[in-house]
C-alpha cells in the first residue's frame, strides 16, 4: 500500500509586520524556501510533480497563481507545475493535505506543499474595496442577519476578532487567563529560541535569521494596558492574537517505496488528514470537532499524542479547545505559538507542520497532532507518525 511521508521541512524566520522580510517579493519569498527544501532534503526538482502553495489574499503580488511563479522563480525546470489553494488560515495545511492524498492515489510520486503570506506588502483584506464585489453575497447576509457578532452591513461581516470575543464569553475566560496566556506563548518561543530549537527548520533570508515577533520585554503589566478594539469593554486585545508576519514555508511529500528508492530519508508520516466545520460567526471552534474526526479516523485516543500544535490565532482558540478535549496542557505549542512568532496566514499551516515535525524529531513523539482553526468556520486537523519512533 502507498502512503505519504514527509522527506523534508523547512521554513524562512516570521518577519514582522514591516520588519526584515518586508522588502522580499512574496514569489521571491516562496522560491527561497523551495530551493531549500530541495538542498536539504537531497531531491532532483525535475522529479517533482506538483507543488501545491496555500496562499490567502491572492491580488497584486501574490495573484496570478503564486505557486506557479514561485517554482520559476526558484529556478526549477519548467515542467514543474504549480497551483495555489486558499483555505484561509488553514491553506498551506490544506496543501499538505493535497499533496499526501495524490502520492497516496498514485497521482504523484513527488510533491511539495507549502505556502506564503507577505502580509506587509499584501495586507488581508486587500481584495476588498471602493470598486471590487464584495464577497458572501445577500443571501449569506440574510442567512446571519441577527446574530450576535455578525456585522451584515461590513464588507466582510464575519470578524474573527469578534469570534475570538464570544468563545471567551461562552468559556468565560477573563482577561487575565488570556494575558497570562499570551505572555506563556513568548516565554516558550523565546527559550526555544535560545536553546536553538528551531535552528534546524529555519532558512534564514534577506538577513533575518531568526524569528522577528518574539517580545522579550513583553509582561503582564504592558499586556494589560492594551485596549480591546473587537468589542467595548472586551478581553482580546493585539497581545493575545496573532501577529501579522511575512513567511514561507515548505513540506516535501512522497511515498516511502519512492524515497527508499531516491536515497530519500523520511522524517515522519502523514498518518491522518481531515477537514471540519462549524458556524461561521463564532468561526473559531471548528479545531475541536476536526480533532474529535482525525482521532476517530485515527483509531487514536488523545493520550496518544505526545504533542499537539493548535495555532494561536486568538488566545481563546487553544484554550477552548484544551477545555473542550481535556487534553494536557504542558503538550500543547511547546515552542510557542502564534501569539509570540508570527502568523502569516498562507504559510502557517507548513510552518506549523515543520516545527511540529522537529519537536516529535527532537522528544521522540510518536504522533502529533496539527490543527488550524479558519475563517469560515473551518478548521484542518492532521495527526503525524515518527518514522523510526
Amino acid at each position: 500500500m502507498r502512503d505519504a511521508v514527509i522527506v523534508g521541512a523547512v521554513r524562512t524566520p516570521l518577519g514582522r509586520r514591516k520588519g526584515g522580510l518586508a522588502a522580499v517579493h512574496p514569489v521571491d519569498l516562496s522560491a527561497h524556501v523551495l530551493r531549500e527544501l530541495a538542498a536539504r532534503a537531497g531531491f532532483d526538482p525535475a522529479d517533482v510533480d506538483d507543488v501545491v502553495w496555500g496562499c490567502v489574499m491572492q491580488v497584486g503580488e501574490q495573484s496570478w497563481n503564486v505557486g506557479r511563479g514561485a517554482v520559476l522563480a526558484a529556478g526549477w525546470p519548467e515542467h514543474v507545475p504549480g497551483t495555489t489553494v486558499d483555505r484561509q488560515c488553514g491553506s498551506s495545511q490544506q496543501a499538505v493535505h493535497a499533496a499526501a492524498a495524490a502520492v497516496i492515489s498514485g497521482q504523484a510520486d513527488l510533491v511539495v506543499a507549502g505556502g506564503v503570506e507577505a502580509m506587509t506588502r499584501v495586507p488581508l483584506n486587500a481584495n476588498v474595496g471602493e470598486g471590487v464585489g464584495l464577497p458572501f453575497g445577500e443571501a449569506v447576509r440574510e442567512r446571519y442577519r441577527g446574530r450576535d457578532g455578525f456585522a451584515a452591513d461590513e464588507p466582510i461581516p464575519f470578524n474573527q476578532g469578534v469570534g475570538a470575543e464570544l468563545i471567551a464569553a461562552q468559556w468565560g475566560f477573563d482577561r487575565a487567563r488570556l494575558d497570562a496566556y499570551s505572555l506563556g506563548s513568548h516565554e516558550k518561543a523565546a527559550a526555544a529560541q535560545d536553546g536553538g530549537a528551531f535552528d534546524a527548520e529555519l532558512a534564514p533570508v534577506a538577513g533575518v535569521a531568526a524569528d522577528e515577533g518574539i517580545r522579550r520585554d513583553t509582561s503582564l503589566a504592558k499586556l494589560a494596558g492594551l485596549p480591546t478594539p473587537f468589542r467595548d469593554g472586551g478581553v482580546v486585545t493585539a497581545g493575545s492574537a496573532s501577529q501579522v508576519s511575512d513567511g514561507a514555508a515548505a513540506v516535501a511529500v512522497t511515498t516511502s517505496d519512492w524515497a527508499a528508492a531516491h536515497g530519500l530519508r523520511p522524517l515522519a508520516r502523514v498518518h491522518t488528514a481531515v477537514v471540519a466545520a462549524g458556524d461561521p460567526v463564532i468561526m473559531l471552534t471548528a479545531p475541536m470537532p476536526a480533532t474529535a474526526k482525525a482521532l476517530r479516523r485515527a483509531g487514536l485516543s488523545l493520550d496518544d499524542i505526545g504533542v499537539y500544535e493548535v495555532n494561536e490565532a486568538f488566545a481563546p482558540v487553544p484554550l477552548a479547545w484544551l477545555a473542550d478535549t481535556g487534553a494536557d496542557p504542558g503538550r500543547l505549542n511547546p515552542r510557542g505559538g502564534a501569539i509570540a512568532l508570527g502568523h502569516p496566514v498562507g504559510a502557517s499551516g507548513a510552518r506549523i507542520m515543520t516545527t511540529l515535525v522537529y519537536e516529535m524529531r527532537d522528544h521522540d513523539h510518536r504522533y502529533g497532532l496539527q490543527v488550524v482553526c479558519e475563517g469560515g468556520g473551518m478548521a484542518n486537523a492532521t495527526i503525524v507518525e515518527l518514522i523510526g519512533s
